[in-house]
């Protein structure tokens, strides 16, 4: 494969200063703006190995930018790759319609279960590309993130204020986030917290793993009991904080694992499941809701058909098993 060079290369280290825009930012967001084409993997291999730096330091990838701080950025080699296509109007579309809140701030949408937030790990167009494709003219950012299985309310912010102000709010844990999960089995109580810290690994492959581990980050949810069926039991959960598989980690320590899921679920139910029609996890982010310069914003969305049709096939399974 030829190598090409960047525009990055031919002008060596490049000297940038930060502007107001970028005020809070991470800076690992930051780059993947500035260098684009430059695979994920290089950018965080140059900020390990020291590359980059701000005011002349090394800096971390979760290292926030300051409006005037001087960045320095290192040459970057990209290997010439085929244009991807862009999405098509059905995809486009299909984000479109799921749109469920919009002000000058903030836009809001319903994932579907199936749509990564946004590409990469074989994945050409998520969310965010998705709806930045069919609206070119806005500045949309991804102010957090779903997993590819799991439904709900995602929030882009359109504007700095808006992006630096939520995840301010997620940071102090002022953010209102909930979910609906279905546990299998029976827990023994319809209340429950679980206060287990969480540590996350890489694998091989490159895939994620996390587990409960003395060594890890504190991680807290609230667990609470809504609905009851043969075998398993519908919860909502709140977030306390908002580690990475935190709800699904958090139902398999304590015995009674997501419905449906394929890497920290019970296989025997899933397979179970799987044959009363449950195709996915049973994971959907249901309520959001916070305060931003005065204003209470508030975002919920409805199970979608394919679990509420599980639900109720499941329902009436066991009532026929009477």
């Amino acid at each position: 494969m030829q190598t090409v060079t960047s525009p990055d290369v031919s002008q060596g280290v490049r000297q940038v200063e930060v502007g107001p825009e970028r005020d809070g930012q991470r800076i690992d967001n930051a780059l993947m703006t500035l260098l684009k084409g430059v695979p994920k993997s290089m950018i965080y291999r140059i900020l390990r190995t020291g590359q980059v730096r701000v005011n002349g330091k090394r800096a971390k990838p979760d290292t926030r930018l300051t409006a005037g701080d001087m960045l320095r950025i290192p040459p970057v080699r990209v290997a010439e790759r085929p244009e991807t296509q862009g999405p098509s109007a059905g995809q486009m579309a299909s984000a479109s319609e799921a749109v469920i809140f919009e002000d000058k701030h903030f836009l809001v949408i319903d994932k579907p279960t199936g749509m990564a937030s946004h590409g990469g790990s074989g994945v050409s167009h998520g969310a965010i590309e998705l709806m930045r494709a069919a609206r070119p003219t806005d500045h949309l950012e991804l102010v957090h993130r779903l997993d590819r299985d799991t439904s709900g309310v995602l929030v882009f912010a359109k504007t700095r204020a808006g992006l630096t102000g939520l995840q301010a709010a997620i940071r102090d844990s002022q953010v209102v986030k909930q979910y609906l999960c279905l546990m299998v089995g029976h827990p023994s109580k319809a209340r429950f917290d679980v206060n287990a810290p969480l540590a996350k690994s890489v694998l091989q492959g490159g895939e994620r793993m996390v587990r409960v581990s003395d060594n890890g980050k504190p991680s807290l949810t609230f667990f609470r009991e809504l609905e009851q069926y043969p075998g398993a039991r519908l919860m909502q959960a709140t977030l306390g904080t908002g580690r990475t598989h935190q709800i699904r980690v958090h139902a398999a320590h304590v015995g009674h694992p997501l419905a449906g899921d394929p890497k920290y679920g019970d296989r025997e139910a899933n397979k179970r499941f799987r044959e009363m029609g449950l195709q996915r996890l049973f994971l959907h982010a249901s309520h959001m809701s916070f305060e931003l310069d005065g204003r209470s914003y508030s975002f919920s969305t409805p199970l979608p058909d394919d679990l509420r049709s599980f639900l109720e096939n499941l329902g009436s399974k066991g009532k026929s098993a009477r």
